[in-house]
């Protein structure tokens, strides 16, 4: 099945707001194999939307609108569409209670103008609002569909998960399973160079790397008669994906890497403690975003000052060595180690930019310091570039990543 993703609202082309609804779509219809080969964006015009669905229908089977069903004039995509499918627009009964319920609860007067969202395209499929008012439909005519869907995406996400996923996998013969790898520590053009015969020769599965913010997505497919040969088959792929970049995965799906850092510290009955400068506690408030690190994490450093670094950790290397040193990510990591009474400690100190660098210790440079109770203290010197952001983030994932490591390898 082919389909066309309309993104319907002035708002979006104004550059108002971030169309995060077709980068969802896209991926939800990708698990039900269904292809997406267009995504339109067209204002509130009635004019342009009726081109742009016009267009959409004589390319593909169906067509997945966001957008234009709420209750003022200028949502229009409902008669828009109708009117193109030769549908009437009835009042939908039921919709009407929900919205009125919904203004109740809010203990809020509902406007006039409000029961336009109840009025449906006549014989439509309705899809119930949980998390607003306006509801969705589908329409099915002529061997086209048209899906209607609310542009907030805390409401479209909801409905789309709840009601049109089963609605489509109804309409779809093939079982999609997909796995998505979590890689860090080498970029895409060399993930693809280490396994581009894989990708090449992946009729079923597919193996498509995509690059993330300082991190690349390994998405292995499958298409299937069922959900056990899929899982077989992508495990086939994986293996033989890890043999080749197996040092740089971290995790699969929904993995993050503090998630994993909080895994194996549960799992080894350690605690962890941070010392940051450059990071400015980036490092503690990914851990503390992981549910249940308050049983790992105890203590996370800010030494952003000097004064910071030997008052709350004892550093003593500013003078002869510089804030940005081995000798000084050593110190600050036996600090909290010391002060903390954890297990295994980390530090990092660097150069962010865009100011602040030299010739000998230029923007970018980032050292980071592990220290662990009876254990030696290791220390890794990097250079990175790009924005202050992107050198931030990559010196705090680096960190999390020298953490999983060292774990891995403990006892």
């Amino acid at each position: 099945m082919n389909c066309e993703i309309i993104c319907v609202g002035t708002e979006l082309l104004l550059g108002n707001i971030l169309n995060t609804d077709a980068k969802f779509l896209s991926e939800r219809l990708s698990e039900l194999g269904i292809n997406v080969f267009y995504q339109t964006v067209v204002g509130d015009n009635p004019e342009r939307l009726q081109k742009a669905i016009d267009i959409a229908f004589s390319r593909c089977d169906m067509i997945l609108f966001s957008g234009g069903l709420g209750p003022t004039e200028d949502d229009l995509t409902k008669e828009t569409v109708a009117r193109t499918m030769g549908c009437e627009l009835k009042l939908h009964q039921e919709s009407l209670d929900h919205i009125k319920t919904y203004f109740q609860k809010l203990c809020r007067n509902m406007t006039k103008n409000n029961e336009k969202q109840a009025m449906l395209p006549e014989g439509c499929i309705v899809f119930p609002n949980l998390n607003g008012t306006a509801p969705g439909c589908a329409i099915e005519k002529d061997g086209k569909i048209a899906i209607l869907l609310p542009g907030p995406p805390s409401e479209l996400t909801l409905m789309f998960n709840t009601f049109v996923f089963p609605y489509l996998q109804e309409k779809t013969n093939e079982t999609i399973v997909s796995k998505t790898l979590r890689v860090f520590g080498i970029g895409e053009s060399a993930v693809e160079t280490e396994i581009l015969d894989i990708i090449r020769s992946g009729q079923n599965p597919t193996v498509a790397p995509y690059a993330k913010t300082c991190e690349v997505h390994l998405r292995i497919t499958a298409k299937t008669d069922c959900e056990q040969s899929g899982q077989k088959m992508i495990a086939e792929t994986e293996c033989k994906i890890r043999e080749r970049i197996g040092e740089y995965i971290y995790g699969h799906d929904e993995d993050t890497l503090e998630s994993v850092v909080v895994g194996l510290l549960k799992e080894k009955g350690l605690t962890l403690s941070t010392a940051e400068s450059c990071t400015g506690g980036m490092i503690a408030e990914k851990i503390t975003s992981v549910p249940g690190s308050s049983d790992v994490f105890g203590f996370g450093f800010v030494t952003y000052a000097n004064q910071a670094k030997e008052t709350l950790l004892g550093v003593d290397t500013l003078k002869e060595h510089g804030a940005v040193s081995e000798e000084t990510a050593i110190s600050m990591a036996e600090g909290a180690l010391q002060k903390s009474g954890s297990d295994i400690s980390v530090a990092v100190t660097g150069i962010a930019g865009p100011g602040g660098g030299t010739d000998e210790k230029p923007v970018g440079l980032v050292y980071i310091a592990a220290a662990q109770k009876g254990g030696k203290t290791l220390c890794q010197k990097h250079q990175f570039s790009g924005s202050r952001d992107r050198n931030r983030t990559m010196t705090a994932m680096t960190a999390l990543s020298m953490l999983r490591k060292i774990l891995l390898e403990s006892k």
